[in-house]
């Protein structure tokens, strides 16, 4: 069934998929449920659930956005590795880096990457201090986070990674719009400017919204701040 909605909709919206990135879909899928009788890594379990709500809503993001070969990107709160690793599944050439606080989650993560032979960096690390080391701030294409804060505060985690001229890729549901109006400032005040916001249906009929944020100039030295202060006084 999982195979099924997947390649459905890989066949309604023209994208390739073979029988390679199917099979690494179905072991991750396999995957995610074992692991998550053992850890909490996500309450989506069912298989239709799985395909929809993580798989395609994942990869949706290669509809809209034109992820050339070889550029890097950086999946920020990855959690369970989404929307990274399906990403990666269907660009095998882009460099991806994986990020997230949790350490219990980076073991489920190379043990994912290992069996399907994902090439990625797996980085345990708190956001907002990672992107003050040199060797990662604005050394990104891409920046991208899947509905891990608002989007005022996912900026100033996120675009501080992001190169100039390359996008920061806010994943969200049906209040993109809404929470976009409310980032107006964080954006600017972080070198960013708006590219687009796209509104589409998965299959489930349930709305999602992709939002990328053009990086024009450098984020100033003094962002992100502390995680507290994001959270609390969002710029």
């Amino acid at each position: 069934m999982l195979i099924q909605i997947l390649e459905n909709w890989c066949i309604e919206n023209n994208i390739p998929i073979s029988e390679k990135q199917k099979s690494d879909f179905e072991i991750y899928a396999g995957m995610l449920v074992e692991w998550n009788k053992k850890m909490n890594l996500t309450s989506i379990t069912q298989e239709n659930e799985i395909a929809v709500k993580h798989f395609i809503d994942s990869i949706s993001v290669i509809k809209y956005i034109d992820l050339h070969k070889e550029a890097s990107l950086i999946d920020i709160g990855t959690g369970a590795g989404f929307p990274g690793i399906p990403i990666k599944i269907m660009y095998p050439d882009i460099k991806l880096t994986l990020l997230d606080s949790l350490n219990k989650r980076l073991i489920f993560l190379n043990e994912v990457c290992n069996l399907i032979n994902v090439k990625a960096d797996i980085v345990h690390a708190r956001a907002e201090q990672l992107s003050q080391k040199e060797e990662y701030r604005e050394k990104f294409d891409y920046a991208i986070s899947r509905a891990v804060a608002s989007l005022p505060s996912l900026c100033e985690y996120c675009m501080p990674y992001v190169k100039k001229g390359g996008l920061f890729i806010s994943m969200k549901g049906s209040e993109g719009q809404k929470e976009l109006s409310l980032a107006e400032n964080a954006i600017s005040v972080l070198g960013g400017k708006l590219d687009k916001l796209c509104q589409f249906n998965l299959p489930d009929e349930s709305i999602r919204s992709i939002i990328t944020i053009s990086k024009v100039s450098a984020t100033p030295s003094q962002y992100p701040r502390r995680g507290t202060r994001i959270s609390k006084n969002p710029l």
